[in-house]
């Protein structure tokens, strides 16, 4: 089975996307099971995936080391010549390393639960299931992908499929939030497609590019295009995420190239393209300027739309940043350190007073998730082994736990159609055993020890209070005022469990009181699991760090030395 395990994860779900729409409306149960089938299909080569990676083989992100990317599937898509500019060179290109893995592993999991939850959908269930498998191999395409026109590719994918879902069946502000969703997104794409042409028309593949003038060593061809002895005509262009992140493959007198790149606003547009980046998956993070879509979109989204939303959706743009802008452009990354790190902070702590000021229990839930994304932006920007292992388990631990969060506030939902805080005191005494699932879910999204936020957490500050005194990338006081997010989260979950759960049993509306049934069998099927694994990965971190610590390592010495080798030269002309 090998490499092709990928390919199943990616296109299990299109396939059943089609038995989906050539199923007749009558059997409209069949829409769930197709649905249900394909993501526990996934599920089990998931596992194939998470038994068959070599953990100690180490993914190393740039010059060129291919070799060390597992399950990896290369073949030729789109081949064009250029005539005098060379030829054009787009390849179908997927593989993972300790980077991607465990985003697989967690999109599978938070997939299926989206699956399960989605079982009361009565409307439109042809069109919801077929444009839920759909966002599902985008998902799965995006955190794959090593060739960035594929990667654009499945992140553009997923626009459609979730502004359907939340437009048709969201809330009564359905459409507003859909569309303030998809302009958002937009926007960040464009910023992103114009890094891509930039890199597009300054790097080359040097294998093909050697094939074609008869070399067949790599170091030889990169030395003739130095010297510009490669005649322009047998370039080959890429966009294979791999040679982008090697110097050598860069054309010398290219826009985004070292030699005598392009200087605009008195700095080179090397350091502009990863701000450009930055800001295409900020708003995907999202980060504070650039977050006001996600709060509207989680309101209005139906509950399990939310639990995708936030679960991966949210990691993409935290993935991306790893994958495209600190691995390709090392030297903004060192460069804007101060930026991704400041906004992080200013991320956690907005993110937590407006989680503390929210009336709506599902609207706090979203906040907090902007909170809680902060700590990935902060580890990220220490550039340290402990700080970006924290922001790799933040983003799995999130998405475990967010998923839970916002299929709590499902439940009240679904039974009064009403989130508002204020209208439900002592709901503890109606729904003990959910009451349960609410106190130890809210414990873990504060980082309580023995749950896999506290991992996460932990590391995260560890790495932004070292990269100080490593590669002085951030100043403690960023680290010092992070902390205060961690008082934050635990006033405004323990404040909404007192007043909604413990004291006097009270409802807005007396017509409730029937309707506040305690767990189903089907609840208990979507929070043990979960619960279970926000418990696993906080007690035995190493089943999670066993995987992404090597690629760690190697991401972390690469984007130092890289990075501030680079910027000298960049910053020199």
């Amino acid at each position: 089975m090998g490499s092709s395990i990928l390919n199943y994860l990616i296109f299990i779900p299109l396939v059943a996307t089609l038995l989906v729409l050539v199923v007749p409306s009558t059997y409209k149960s069949g829409y769930k099971m197709i649905a249900l089938g394909a993501s526990v299909l996934q599920l089990v080569f998931a596992i194939l995936l998470y038994l068959g990676y070599s953990k100690g083989a180490g993914s190393p992100v740039g010059l060129d080391q291919l070799s060390e990317f597992q399950f990896v599937t290369k073949l030729d898509w789109i081949s064009m010549n250029l005539g005098s500019l060379g030829k054009l060179s787009i390849d179908y290109f997927v593989g993972i390393d300790g980077l991607s893995v465990t985003m697989v592993f967690l999109s599978v999991i938070v997939m299926l639960v989206g699956v399960i939850a989605s079982w009361n959908v009565t409307e439109k269930q042809k069109g919801y299931f077929a444009l839920y498998l759909i966002l599902n191999t985008a998902v799965i395409g995006c955190f794959t992908a090593l060739d960035m026109f594929l990667f654009y590719l499945f992140f553009e994918f997923m626009l459609l499929p979730m502004y359907f879902l939340i437009g048709i069946w969201g809330g009564a502000r359905r459409e507003y939030a859909s569309i303030k969703f998809f302009l958002y997104t937009l926007l960040g794409s464009v910023f992103i497609l114009v890094v891509m042409i930039g890199l597009y028309s300054s790097v080359i593949d040097p294998v093909e590019t050697g094939a074609l003038i008869g070399i067949n060593d790599v170091t030889i061809v990169q030395q003739m295009l130095a010297t510009g002895t490669i005649d322009s005509s047998a370039i080959v262009r890429t966009f294979d995420m791999v040679a982008m992140t090697n110097p050598a493959n860069y054309i010398p007198n290219s826009v985004l190239g070292f030699v005598n790149g392009g200087i605009l606003f008195d700095l080179p547009i090397r350091l502009i393209a990863f701000l450009m980046l930055f800001i295409g998956f900020a708003i995907k993070i999202p980060v504070v300027p650039v977050h006001t879509w996600l709060p509207d979109a989680h309101v209005e989204a139906s509950t399990p739309i939310s639990v995708v939303l936030a679960g991966i959706l949210l990691k993409i743009g935290g993935y991306g940043l790893i994958r495209v802008g600190y691995a390709i452009f090392p030297d903004g990354a060192v460069h804007w350190a101060w930026l991704v790190g400041g906004l992080g902070v200013l991320s956690i702590i907005y993110g937590g007073f407006n989680a503390l000021a929210s009336k709506d229990l599902k609207r706090l839930i979203a906040y907090s998730s902007i909170s809680h994304m902060g700590f990935v932006l902060l580890g990220l920007a220490s550039v340290t082994v402990e700080g970006v292992s924290g922001a790799m388990y933040q983003m799995f631990s999130h998405g475990i736990i967010s998923a839970a969060l916002f299929l709590i506030a499902g439940v009240l939902y679904d039974r009064t159609h009403d989130r508002m805080i204020k209208n439900y005191s002592g709901l503890a005494s109606k729904m003990p055993k959910y009451t349960v699932v609410v106190v130890i879910t809210f414990f873990a999204s504060l980082g309580l020890p023995g749950f896999s936020g506290f991992i996460a957490e932990i590391f995260v500050f560890l790495g932004a209070f070292k990269s100080f005194s490593v590669n002085q990338l951030l100043p403690r006081w960023m680290a010092i005022v992070a902390t205060f997010g961690l008082l934050l989260s635990a006033a405004y979950y323990l404040w909404t469990i007192q007043r909604m759960y413990f004291g006097k049993f009270m409802v807005k509306e007396s017509s409730w009181n029937a309707k506040l049934a305690d767990l189903t069998t089907r609840e208990y099927v979507l929070f043990i699991p979960l619960i279970l694994l926000m418990l696993l990965f906080g007690i035995f971190p190493q089943l999670l760090l066993d995987f992404t610590n090597s690629s760690i390592e190697y991401f972390v010495l690469f984007v130092n030395e890289q990075g501030v080798e680079n910027l000298q030269k960049l910053l020199s002309k």
